[in-house]
């Protein structure tokens, strides 16, 4: 399905799997990348660095952000910035799906 130029609801656009976790490159280009991810309740992704801004929006479910060890709820509609070379990590509270955009310029 191409999706430039089409109205869509960015939580129809990945599914969640049971006890894994789903994404989808929505946009990916030299200077950044828009991708959009499902959490089954319990996964997540494991602390790490990355040396630029990570922008999240929660679009469904929660999530709890790990930012230098200090935990930071996130439900849908919410957004956080996960800032560039500091650890983070992301464990979905209950299913959730996010939308994480990378600009690396």
């Amino acid at each position: 399905m191409d999706i430039i130029g089409t109205a869509l609801t960015m939580s129809d656009l990945v599914a969640y799997g049971d006890g894994s976790v789903v994404s989808k490159t929505l946009i990916d280009k030299k200077v950044g990348t828009v991708t959009l991810f499902s959490f089954d309740a319990g996964q997540g992704l494991s602390e790490h660095t990355v040396p630029y801004d990570a922008f999240v929006q929660v679009v469904d479910g929660e999530a709890e952000v790990t930012i230098e060890g200090t935990p930071h709820t996130v439900t849908a509609g919410q957004m956080i910035i996960m800032p560039a070379n500091r650890p983070h990590e992301l464990k979905a509270v209950k299913p959730f799906k996010m939308l994480l955009v990378m600009i690396r310029a």
